[in-house]
């Protein structure tokens, strides 16, 4: 049993001692490239007209065995069919069955196959044919929640699931950006996975190299100095930013929502050891102060956060979240009392204000 993404020949040794003591390899026309590669080494395969049958599959194997001398039977790349093979062949006579791995994937194999998946329904899909970077943009934003949905839900099937559909929007992204040519700035997968191991390896060099680290504070200065010099080498080369000086807070993403991005940037200013006086974090004021002002209050509670390090947009979520459990019981009690009837809402709000202790 070999598998797609492995180039055809590479086996391992257990699969080359097989082949070469078998009296009989067997294939089927499938297995083109694997028969040819055997070949190439000297070890000829017969191919056999595969019967449509798992069951008259494993008797014309059994029936080749019985001939004489161990048989090896090329299955197909993936092998989707080898349990039923083995559960066909145990009601014959073949005598000692087992599946040999011939090869096997390297981790993030499989991601070959989200590609070429990608790149099927970017031909062939009137929909996905059709869409743009720009298109997309809402489903990027969407799709992250999602998983993040599933993390704070604790279910992990769900995160792995949503987290497939996260990649999904990075290999459809790369599939778009593809059809541009290199003169139209465009890029392949592959270049995204490169300029993200670059990025890993260059920022790592306790890792990859011998800056000494020997705590996480420790890697994160290293850290933020690696990213001060990339910065400033932006800015020589005339890239993002153009002629604006190197800040601290380039790269900071200021569409994502305002607790999270006041919560980066106060992380960035206290790394720098910038004054907590230039944020505004560590001002006093009046608790009972609005309009204007509230947004003050805001950042001395994400400043306050920061802190205990608590993440204030994960900690809002929870209490928003605790608020909607609370809500959904009380519309539950509310709705048996009223005789199981949800088709009017209106008289929960009557029953909650004359019953806010509920809350």
């Amino acid at each position: 049993m070999t598998s797609p993404r492995v180039a055809p020949g590479l086996l391992s040794w257990p699969a080359w001692a097989a082949l070469r003591e078998a009296s009989r390899v067997l294939a089927g026309p499938a297995a083109g490239p694997q028969v040819t590669a055997l070949a190439e080494a000297g070890i000829v395969a017969e191919i056999v007209d595969v019967p449509a049958g798992l069951a008259d599959l494993a008797r014309l194997l059994s029936a080749a065995a019985a001939a004489g001398g161990p048989v090896v039977w090329l299955a197909p790349g993936g092998a989707e069919a080898v349990p039923g093979l083995l559960a066909a062949l145990a009601g014959t006579p073949a005598g000692d069955v087992r599946v040999l791995p011939g090869s096997h994937d390297l981790p993030g194999a499989h991601l070959i196959d989200v590609a070429a998946t990608m790149s099927t329904l970017r031909a062939s899909c009137p929909w996905d044919r059709r869409q743009t970077h720009e298109s997309l943009a809402p489903h990027l934003i969407e799709e992250s929640y999602e998983a993040l949905d599933a993390l704070e839900q604790g279910d992990h099937q769900a995160l792995r699931e949503e987290l497939g559909d996260v990649l999904l929007q990075v290999a459809f992204h790369a599939a778009i950006a593809a059809e541009r040519g290199p003169g139209e700035d465009g890029y392949t997968i592959d270049d995204i996975a490169d300029t993200l191991v670059a990025k890993m390896v260059r920022r790592h060099p306790h890792v990859f190299a011998d800056v000494p680290a020997a705590s996480a504070d420790e890697v994160i200065r290293n850290w933020d100095e690696i990213k001060k010099a990339e910065r400033a080498a932006k800015l020589a080369a005339g890239g993002a930013g153009g002629s604006t000086p190197p800040s601290v807070l380039d790269g900071i993403a200021a569409s994502q929502p305002a607790l999270s991005l006041a919560a980066q940037v106060l992380r960035r200013a206290t790394r720098a050891r910038y004054p907590t006086e230039l944020t505004g974090a560590g001002a006093d004021g009046d608790a009972n102060d609005d309009g204007p002002d509230l947004g003050a209050q805001l950042m001395r509670l994400v400043a306050r956060a920061r802190e205990a390090e608590v993440d204030p947009e994960i900690a809002l979520r929870v209490t928003v979240r605790n608020l909607m459990e609370r809500i959904r019981d009380f519309e539950q009690s509310a709705m048996l009392r009223a005789g199981g009837s949800m088709e009017n809402f209106s008289f929960l709000g009557d029953l909650f204000r004359a019953r806010s202790s509920a809350f």
